[in-house]
């Protein structure tokens, strides 16, 4: 869906922002069209996620280190306060050592915070395997700030409600979705999975978390009904509202 579609159906939707990823779509990495958009639909943009997806792995180059400095400068150009970094692979010895030495300091000078996802095993002819070296709630210790994706933490066997006892004072933003329990990478759309996302949610308000979340569903299923994607987008929100106690 074309940027300005899509953030026009967010608004309609009652969302008060959204995360960009930065992929091959020129407008996701073109500060003045992305503060154009924000303020002809009044969303604010929350966070960008820099472009570490196998399909924009090569957008802005293939260095990480690059990848999350140039996230940082668009997400001051357009007031974005988060920037969402995957970690490194284990043979990423390079970033995994600037990781670890200096991305700290990166946030430190500047008005931008960029946190650390969680990601998960796959299976490779039966025998599990994790490229990513952060996939537990062990791996997440050395970060400053963390994105939590529930989905993610489903296939990592990891009990959400630890996990945010756990990352108390750490947890910058939330990829929120649902996920059958069944090993695999799904987003889900809320209520349709075994996560308790219910009570995750009111443990967040509980907790006064001040930091963001974003809904990160796959709704492919209504792709063509733009009428569906709405009421899909509606209902979710307000899920996440009711349990937040916010007013929808």
């Amino acid at each position: 869906m074309p940027l300005d579609e899509a953030f026009g159906l967010f608004a309609r939707a009652g969302f008060a922002g959204v995360e960009v990823m930065v992929t091959k779509d020129p407008d996701t990495r073109d500060p003045r069209r992305l503060r154009e958009l924000a303020e002809d639909h009044a969303l604010r943009i929350e966070a960008l996620h820099a472009p570490f997806l196998l399909m924009t792995r090569r957008v802005w180059g293939t260095d990480p280190i690059e990848k999350i400095r140039r996230a940082v400068e668009l997400a001051e150009e357009v007031g974005a306060p988060l920037v969402v970094a995957h970690p490194p692979f284990r043979w990423q010895s390079r970033y995994r050592r600037w990781v670890r030495d200096e991305l700290a300091s990166l946030s430190e000078t500047t008005s931008v915070t960029v946190g650390v996802e969680n990601m998960f095993p796959v299976y490779v002819r039966g025998r599990r395997v994790a490229f990513h070296g952060v996939t537990t709630l062990a791996d997440l210790d050395g970060f400053e700030h963390v994105v939590l994706d529930t989905s993610h933490a489903a296939v990592s066997g990891l009990d959400l409600l630890e996990a945010l006892a756990t990352l108390r004072g750490r947890l910058a933003h939330v990829h929120l979705s649902d996920n059958p329990g069944k090993g695999w990478d799904s987003h889900l759309p809320l209520g349709e999975g075994t996560l308790p996302l219910d009570r995750f949610l009111e443990a967040l308000a509980a907790d006064r978390y001040a930091g963001t979340i974003s809904l990160e569903l796959d709704l492919r299923r209504h792709r063509g009904d733009e009428r569906a994607l709405l009421e899909a987008l509606i209902r979710n929100r307000e899920f996440c509202a009711a349990r937040l106690r916010l007013v929808a």
